[in-house]
């Protein structure tokens, strides 16, 4: 199987936008989010049903996530380096094949390493679509694009939990860890039907890898503190949360059920609703007002004296963080070179999941030691303070130290 360009257009900046890519890789993520977070809860009901305990969820969870932080610079070279499409296709056959492993495994250290190496596979291919989504279209388009692409992530995430339960408790774990080894096909389909596409042979008609450093450019330096400041404190509420509703405003699991699905409601109106911005309202304050709503969101729902409240204040929220993610993305992909996208894109979402993996361990002794509703508030209040203290980095932007990513 040949996976050189038979259309070297294909690698070129589009005069018009290709709408077709665009859904085409809005449906296969949505696919692949969805198959990823089905197995994901299945998995954890898996260990804690058998007596593993927290321990091994908790093993879970870190294998998960611990390679797209460690292997971001390599994946994000590879990315760069390598043929978008062959990339997909190989990690797409690799990682059906995992899941398919996955799918008879019962021992729990097997389990903890089969999931360690799906999540290397998913740290090659999340910077590679990320890096083919300003090819596909043209600016002005982009916005709408990355919102299409980001909302079809999100309810793939909103699906996967309740779907899990239901398949789990009528056919047991195997069938939907067999759907999540069978939704790694949708990798395959849109390496081999995706007509965008970031080739070595367009690499090196630029000269070669391009040098690059996220952290050389001060608003993008700025920006990503600032949202993995917030996002350990949403790590970290992940699991207040659950003490916080359940124990402290006495909720039902139900009522716990629906609060934690609605930031991702949320999300998916944001990222929907940003699609009509204009291209230059995308900017390093944009970032960090959002940012602040989504702090003021979470303090306000520590003052409540009903989980109901919740409800729309998490919404709030979450349309906030919807319009991060698709800011975060129109910024890397308007101020770094075209030929460093894959770079740029992991040692962001490298720096974000380490936040993440940091909030979520510094949950566990604190809510040990201090009231829930106090931890919430605090979680809050030092991303307030986060974003206020990165304003004065964008508040006088410079202009990108790169041409725009489609130059």
């Amino acid at each position: 199987m040949s996976f050189t360009s038979a259309d070297p257009a294909c690698t070129e900046t589009p005069q018009t936008s290709r709408w077709p890519d665009v859904y085409l890789v809005a449906g296969g993520r949505a696919i692949t989010v969805c198959g990823d977070f089905l197995a994901a809860t299945t998995l954890a009901l898996v260990l804690q049903e058998s007596g593993h305990g927290g321990l091994a969820v908790s093993g879970l969870m870190l294998a998960a996530g611990l390679p797209l932080a460690v292997l971001a610079p390599l994946a994000g070279r590879l990315v760069d380096r390598a043929d978008s499409r062959t990339l997909l296709i190989l990690m797409g056959l690799a990682q059906a094949a995992v899941s398919l492993v996955l799918a008879f495994t019962t021992h729990p250290v097997l389990i903890i390493v089969l999931v360690a190496l799906l999540a290397c596979g998913l740290t090659v291919t999340q910077p590679t679509l990320q890096a083919l989504v300003p090819r596909m279209v043209t600016p002005d388009d982009l916005a709408r694009a990355s919102g299409i692409i980001q909302t079809s992530g999100q309810i793939g995430m909103l699906i996967a939990p309740a779907l899990a339960g239901i398949l789990v408790g009528l056919t047991g774990p195997r069938v939907p860890l067999l759907i999540d080894a069978a939704s790694y096909l949708a990798l395959i389909a849109i390496g081999l039907l995706l007509r965008t596409r970031r080739s070595r042979p367009e690499r090196a008609a630029t000269g070669g890898v391009v040098a690059f450093r996220l952290w050389d450019d001060r608003v993008l330096t700025a920006i990503t503190v600032a949202v993995a400041a917030v996002v350990a404190g949403v790590g970290a509420i992940n699991v207040f949360d659950v003490f916080f509703i359940r124990e402290t405003l006495g909720a039902s699991s139900i009522v716990y059920g629906f609060v934690a699905a609605s930031w991702t409601v949320g999300m998916v109106a944001g990222s929907l609703a940003v699609g009509r911005f204009a291209p230059h309202r995308f900017t390093g304050r944009m970032v960090l007002a959002m940012l602040a709503l989504c702090c003021v969101a979470v303090v306000a729902g520590s003052a409540v004296g009903s989980a109901g409240w919740l409800i729309p204040l998490w919404v709030l929220g979450g349309f906030g963080n919807g319009i991060v993610n698709v800011c975060c993305s129109m910024l890397i992909a308007a101020r770094v070179p075209s030929a460093a996208h894959g770079r740029a894109f992991s040692v962001f979402s490298a720096t974000i999941q380490t936040a993440g993996m940091a909030g979520l361990f510094a949950a566990g002794p604190l809510v040990e030691a201090f009231d829930p509703r106090l931890l919430v508030a605090a979680a809050g209040l030092a991303g307030l303070v986060a974003a206020a203290a990165c304003l004065p980095l964008v508040r006088h932007s410079p202009p990108p130290n790169a041409p725009h990513a489609r130059s």
